[in-house]
């Protein structure tokens, strides 16, 4: 007995000296802790204050079976089943069956709704017997704070969401995900105690860190023009049973992006935004990396828009490989020009070959210069890499010049394509699209966002000028590639792509096409520039690129620009000559005075002489056109004698 009272002395001893901040730190985290308070995420607008995201409260209805007493069970069990039946639209037998069942096996946490708004939460708290509170009616309620858009499926994807794991990691997505650092707003921090069945109740004020609730983030989205492309694109995904597809509309001097829809194709053959197209895939574009080979060779000076180069007939043998034009027997020979607005692929493959073969990293270096090989730095991720080769990479060969002049062995996203064709539109100055405007605190700017320019000058200006015409002759003249979009109310430009995929493949089944069309609008003053990029389009149905994704262009750059109000400038009608102004000032001088005394009129107008007397209240009577020849009564009489007077004109 001495031994174990000894024993248990030296336990005490060694709990209380050794082990007892631990004891005391595992009894205090038992019976207090500390909670976090999470903020109010901040509100995702459009550009024009539209909600596109916005934090709502969604609650659940539990009910304890157990805390309630025999007699208000029974006697609010039926009223209550019928009030949630009228609310929820179930029936009342539903309800009344789910409670009683909890009654019966004791249940503590039955579920009778999910997901009420709080309208009907607030409704729910009236019912009979939930009314007497979480002891006495046994009712539970849980909250929780979910992210609803109200714009549904329409840019779902480009709106995104940020999501954390159970292991903390972060999933960000489209705008939600970029911009989460404002959104998110910061935790609170607050202190409870632990009572009876096991619920918590605050200790004190001074315990509590306030959460900060997220900014609100203004986005550079038009809903309208959303609404527009969305649908445009879905139409033709649908039409060309399509795999996915992608439409993007930015404004030319400012880089705002204003619309972005990305569609996929499900197993059920409907289409929703699957993944973010736009910016995250890299392929390769086709004839539209024409604009950037002719701009290159316009600037290296090895070609002019007028240099006539021959086409063969149709194709064109490079070592151990041929290409070929889409017309069967070629162009012949025909100009720079005419080969970008028919879009043939032997004239290009020709011109940066046979120009570039003893020197193919000047034109490299061309493209690089014209940040063709940089990824644009968006701030959602997932942005593609762009795919541009030098020699000695891996994958560089002999055909790779003439296969890269007309957008093969390179790589970019639709959105880093855009990019470019909207520096042509913009005079030459290369843009880092941008997706929000500004954060703010209610009605406080918190940090603004202005354009950002990532080239002032891709090309010169004289390049400029040339391109931008033949993107207009690809859509205007009779036989460019582009031709059947032209239209009577609108000026477009652009260039088709149709791009070989999986051409790999030795099976035909598989090969596929990527239709593509990128430009701008209006022409003579670009507004606008927008690029269409339809992956897989059934081949019996059609692929080229003016037939598959012009369309789209055309009719979301018609919708657009019918939607903005007209301005129109007039001549001004200030307009002076100074036969006007002295007859003017001529009436005014006579007009000015205080007249007792009939005027001379000869040589004033017929109209000023006819205001003046009537104004003095004398009846005049004119005979012939011009200025005054000639007055009935004679200067200097006195008018209160004069009641009628006839002015002779000439």
């Amino acid at each position: 007995m001495f031994l174990f009272a000894m024993a248990v002395m030296v336990k005490l001893v060694n709990i209380q000296t050794v082990d007892g901040d631990k004891y005391r730190e595992l009894a205090m985290q038992r019976t207090e802790k500390m909670f976090t308070i999470e903020p109010n995420r901040g509100n995702l607008y459009s550009d024009d204050g539209s909600l596109l995201a916005t934090s709502v409260s969604k609650y659940t209805i539990r009910f304890d079976a157990v805390t309630v007493s025999a007699a208000d069970f029974e006697a609010g069990v039926g009223p209550l089943s019928r009030e949630l039946g009228r609310l929820l639209d179930k029936p009342a037998a539903h309800y009344e069956n789910v409670l009683r069942k909890a009654r019966a096996t004791k249940n503590r946490y039955a579920l009778i709704a999910r997901n009420l708004d709080y309208s009907k939460y607030m409704a729910v708290k009236e019912f009979p017997l939930f009314e007497k509170g979480p002891y006495k009616g046994g009712m539970i309620v849980e909250q929780q704070t979910v992210r609803e858009h109200p714009l549904g499926k329409i840019a779902e994807r480009s709106v995104g969401y940020e999501r954390y794991d159970e292991n903390g990691y972060a999933t960000r997505v489209g705008l939600e995900g970029a911009f989460g650092r404002y959104l998110r707003g910061i935790e609170g921090k607050r202190l409870k105690q632990k009572i009876a069945k096991g619920q918590w109740k605050p200790i004190g004020l001074d315990n509590i860190i306030e959460p900060q609730d997220g900014y609100d983030v203004i986005s550079t989205i038009d809903i309208n023009i959303q609404d527009i492309a969305h649908h445009a694109l879905l139409r033709q995904l649908e039409h060309y049973k399509a795999e996915h597809g992608t439409v993007i509309v930015m404004e030319t001097r400012t880089g705002e992006i204003k619309a972005i829809s990305n569609l996929g194709r499900t197993e059920e053959d409907t289409y929703y935004e699957r993944l973010n197209y736009a910016i995250g895939e890299s392929h390769e574009p086709g004839s539209t990396f024409k604009l950037m080979s002719l701009v290159a060779a316009l600037e290296d000076g090895v070609v002019d828009t007028s240099t006539v180069i021959d086409t063969e007939k149709g194709y064109w043998r490079i070592y151990d490989r041929v290409v070929r034009d889409s017309r069967l027997g070629g162009y012949g020979k025909i100009s720079v020009g005419r080969a970008f607005e028919v879009s043939s692929n032997t004239a290009f493959a020709k011109i940066i070959h046979e120009n570039y073969k003893e020197r193919p990293e000047e034109f490299v270096n061309r493209l690089r210069s014209m940040n063709l090989h940089q990824e644009l730095g968006m701030p959602i991720k997932g942005e593609g890499k762009p795919v541009l080769r030098s020699p000695g990479d891996k994958g560089w060969s002999g055909i790779s010049l003439a296969w890269m002049s007309h957008g093969y062995e390179v790589s970019l996203t639709p959105l880093q394509t855009l990019a470019f064709y909207n520096a042509i539109a913009n005079g030459g100055e290369l843009l880092r699209p941008r997706l929000i405007e500004e954060v703010r605190e209610w009605n406080r700017t918190v940090q603004r966002f202005d354009k950002e320019v990532l080239n002032p000058a891709i090309c010169s200006p004289e390049t400029v000028r040339k391109v931008q015409q033949l993107l207009r002759n690809v859509v205007a003249e009779e036989h460019g590639t582009g031709h059947r979009l032209d239209s009577p109310y609108l000026t477009l430009a652009g260039k088709t792509g149709t791009a070989q995929k999986n051409y790999a493949s030795r099976d035909p089944e598989k090969l596929g096409y990527i239709s593509t069309f990128a430009g701008y609008f209006p022409a003579e003053d670009p507004q606008y520039s927008c690029i269409v990029v339809i992956h897989e389009p059934d081949k019996s149905v059609g692929y080229y690129g003016a037939d598959v994704a012009g369309p789209v262009f055309k009719s979301v750059a018609s919708k657009i620009i019918s939607n903005k109000p007209l301005e129109s400038k007039i001549a001004s009608l200030e307009v002076e000559t100074s036969h006007l102004k002295q007859a003017y000032e001529s009436y005014f001088s006579v007009a000015r005075q205080n007249m007792e005394k009939l005027p001379d009129l000869r040589g004033m107008s017929g109209m000023d002489a006819v205001s003046l007397l009537e104004n003095l209240g004398l009846q005049v009577e004119v005979r012939g056109n011009g200025k005054v020849k000639k007055q009935s009564v004679s200067q200097g009489t006195d008018i209160r004698a004069v009641k009628k007077i006839i002015l002779e004109l000439s």
